[in-house]
């Protein structure tokens, strides 16, 4: 039976597989009749043989699949064949990843790399591993038989949802085996996958910062087979300056977010305001896809997964909008193995006197070849009871016959994401939220702010995080402030223990967390400006753990422009101003380049003076500039180059950094450090000259992400560096072409305030639902960031039919 949806949406029920490009058409609200088309009518009868699997697949505008079924390994498998039909090539590309197996079939030297006809590179932006090495990483690292038991010990939900997942993702594979994408049409490397392959996906989620930070230095500390001997090794002085770089490259370049919470008391309808803005990759398999995850009764959420992880990680459901944002926390540790040097392996250490003999992994990595051959390569790793054995030469990390290093990961078991998810978001409050995330502690790096319908507002950095107190920071059992680095030979300098909480790591209960009426906000700077208003502190004497980060220090611009607009909005509407839905969206595109505000005053009369035409022309420029990163912004792209350089010089504030005001200071230009100022701004528009870019052109003409053959003209700063708000990074710097390419940034944003009815949201995916090409929803939501539009986000069943775009298809097994 087949009928129009209010002449243009069809809803259509099938037991068999229906052609990607009937969904295509669909989307495109073309009628077109394929397998069985069946009633939109909720109280249609069931079949006449109940089904292990069945679950309805609606799909919205850009092409957002609303997953509904009665119970969790239904909503799994439909997930994941909504899922693959979108993102199928990527996917498979990230099992393989996780598999160790890249090098079995694209070589052990190469790299993951965008390949023709995708938009996805390597599986994570957190490691720069040619393939065997990743390999050995992920075949070594990881623990299947620990995975395996932390899941066997939680709950049953997140059980159900990875088989479920694998059974529709495997059925996928089945339906579509002879019509994949371009990129992956015709792969070997296709193929199915089982529960284990799931739980790598998401322990693979877990290491951003921890375990995939020190990939290349686990790798390194690998042994050959046989090698029953310690290679000679000479110590080194410790330099931990390439961790620090790495580590401040993890922090502040790319992967990061902006939230924020608003409370009763600053909203203009009395019940929450959430914006959640993270800045996340847009070409690995950490891109975010659009969902909404229904089990009537028990789970009703809707927002983003990421990865194919199977859950909402970021969203809102009938009562509460949560976003993320990734914390100043470390979550990990490194300890100094004392070796007993009567063992020429290196393999003994010593632990409060006791002699401990290290456990061993050996694994094995097939290679292709030239030839088309495969070679098998081994490595065996070594684990203490702290963690594995790293080396780092370059920064004095060696392993010779008195010292070894230890990577101690809280997050390399960690089996909890998806119960802390489910947990989040079956919450009914700010309050029932704080209380999942003190009892699950499942989140591996980022804190959480989050807004209810009662106008509640949080903040809590429940991530997971080493239990080291501040008194083990000045007791003598730390050996390298910068490395984390810790005396491994004692018991009473290893991790403590929280009631409540898994082994080794902090109860959320006593982390930085802050409940507020008003509102809170985090752009990846410390804890300690939640809110300027109360700035939040650890209990006496000694505050948090330094592992939290660190208090009383400079903040980022993004950070600054962020509760500087919020501050500036509510003083312009007077003592009893409020917050609106539509304000959380002018904040999150005002684009307004605090750098510029803060320099241009000081630096653009000097110019007058300069005798220099060049200077003279970029500073008309610049004096005519809106001082923002908007697409018809003239003079964005003239700053950027001028900052980018400038920003690194010494001593350029005139006022300096204040802890009593850390969104306003440092400013204004030193006059000492106008020379060297007026100097990098002439240098910048030299290269422009070069270039042949003019000074006054259009950003939205230079910043462009390509689809499909089409310059899309993105807006957006660089937020730490030009203090923009939001945040976007572009894959190169500039050329005579622009900026081309998104890399990381603006990703999912969502605004979301609540009524009678449910959450009130609207939002987008800047990058789009898909990563094929020829889908509809490859580019559309590039366009709809482009124009700053906000579509709805329609949550509740009357919307979701009532949505132009809508179809619907029923999976059974």
């Amino acid at each position: 039976m087949m009928r129009r949806r209010r002449g243009k949406a069809l809803m259509q029920r099938c037991t068999k597989p229906v052609p990607f490009r009937l969904l295509v058409a669909a989307a495109l609200a073309v009628s077109l009749s394929a397998c069985d088309w069946g009633d939109d009518d909720d109280t249609a009868p069931p079949p006449a043989t109940a089904s292990r699997i069945q679950v309805d697949v609606a799909r919205t505008t850009h092409g957002v699949p609303h997953v509904r079924a009665n119970d969790f390994r239904s909503l799994g498998y439909g997930l994941a064949y909504a899922y693959a039909q979108d993102n199928v090539c990527m996917f498979a590309d990230s099992l393989l990843t996780v598999r160790g197996e890249r090098s079995a079939f694209f070589g052990g030297e190469a790299r993951p790399q965008r390949r023709s006809g995708d938009d996805y590179g390597a599986a994570s932006g957190f490691m720069d591993l040619k393939n065997e090495d990743s390999d050995f990483f992920f075949k070594g690292y990881l623990d299947l038989e620990q995975l395996r038991a932390g899941y066997a010990a939680g709950g049953a939900e997140p059980r159900e949802l990875l088989d479920g997942f694998v059974e529709g993702y495997n059925r996928y594979l089945k339906d579509y085996a002879n019509k994949l994408p371009a990129a992956c049409a015709g792969a070997k490397w296709v193929r199915p996958m089982t529960f284990d392959d799931m739980m790598l996906v998401i322990a693979e989620k877990a290491l951003h910062a921890s375990g995939q930070v020190f990939a290349k230095d686990f790798v390194a500390a690998g042994r050959a087979p046989g090698a029953a001997t310690l290679a000679k090794t000479s110590a080194r002085k410790l330099d931990p300056s390439t961790l620090v770089a790495q580590l401040d490259a993890l922090n502040r370049q790319g992967f990061g977010s902006n939230a924020l919470a608003v409370g009763r008391e600053l909203s203009a309808n009395g019940r929450g305001l959430l914006l959640g803005n993270p800045h996340y990759p847009w070409t690995t398999t950490d891109r975010f896809y659009q969902a909404h995850l229904t089990v009537p009764g028990r789970y009703d959420a809707m927002g983003v997964i990421i990865g194919g992880v199977p859950a909402v990680v970021i969203g809102f459901n009938r009562d509460v909008a949560w976003s993320h944002t990734v914390t100043t926390a470390y979550h990990f540790t490194t300890f100094r193995l004392a070796l007993d040097a009567g063992d020429a392996s290196g393999t003994t250490y010593l632990y409060d006197g006791e002699r401990i003999k290290m456990t061993s992994k050996s694994v094995e990595v097939e290679v292709l070849q030239a030839d088309g051959t495969l070679a098998r390569r081994s490595k065996t790793f070594w684990f203490s009871r702290q963690g594995a054995v790293i080396v780092r030469p370059e920064a004095g990390m060696t392993w010779t016959a008195n010292a070894a290093y230890a990577l101690a990961d809280p997050n390399r078991n960690n089996t909890r994401l998806l119960a802390q998810w489910l947990g989040i978001g079956t919450a009914t409050s700010t309050a029932a939220l704080k209380a999942s995330l003190d009892r699950v502690v499942g989140l591996p790096w980022v804190n959480t702010l989050a807004a209810d319908r009662d106008g509640n507002a949080l903040f809590a950095d429940a991530s997971v995080v080493p239990h080291m107190n501040a008194d083990k920071f000045v007791n003598g059992c730390l050996l390298l402030q910068a490395a984390l680095l810790f005396d491994g030979s004692r018991s009473s300098c290893g991790w403590g223990q929280d009631a409540g909480a898994p082994s080794g790591i902090y109860s959320p209960a006593n982390a930085p967390w802050m409940a507020r009426l008003d509102y809170v906000g985090n752009s990846n700077d410390s804890y300690w400006l939640t809110n300027p208003r109360q700035l939040l502190v650890g209990p006496a004497p000694l505050g948090f753990s330094p592992l939290y980060g660190r208090v009383g220090v400079e903040q980022s611009l993004r950070t600054r422009i962020g509760f500087r607009q919020v501050e500036d909005l509510l003083a312009q509407r007077g003592p009893n101003g409020k917050l609106t839905l539509a304000d959380m969206q002018a904040l999150a595109f005002s684009n307004r380049v605090y750098a510029a505000e803060l320099v241009l005053p000081q630096l653009l009369p000097a110019c007058e003076t300069s005798g220099d035409a060049v200077l003279r022309q970029a500073c008309s420029v610049l004096a005519n500039w809106d001082r923002r990163a908007d697409i018809d912004s003239r003079g964005a792209v003239l700053f950027r180059e001028f900052w980018s350089t400038a920003s690194a010089l010494p001593n350029k504030w005139a006022v300096p950094f204040d802890p009593r005001d850390p969104v306003n200071t440092p400013n204004g230009v030193a006059p000492s450090a106008i020379p060297a100022m007026l100097t990098a701004l002439r240098n910048a528009a030299l290269a422009l000259q070069a270039l042949g870019v003019p000074f006054d052109g259009r950003l939205g003409d230079y910043q462009v992400e390509p689809r499909n053959g089409v310059r899309i003209p993105l807006h957006g700063g660089n937020g730490n560096q030009e203090g923009t708000y939001g945040s976007l990074t572009m894959r190169s710097g500039l050329t005579s072409s622009g900026y081309v390419g998104a890399h990381w940034g603006q990703s999912y944003i969502q605004t979301v305030t609540f009524d009678e009815q449910g959450p009130v949201a609207q939002g987008m995916l800047t990058y789009g639902q898909s990563t094929d090409p020829a889908s509809p929803w490859y580019a559309d939501q590039t366009r709809v960031y482009s124009r700053k539009e906000w579509p709805l986000l329609p949550f509740t069943q009357e919307r979701i039919k009532a949505d132009p775009n809508y179809t619907s298809i029923t999976l059974r097994e």
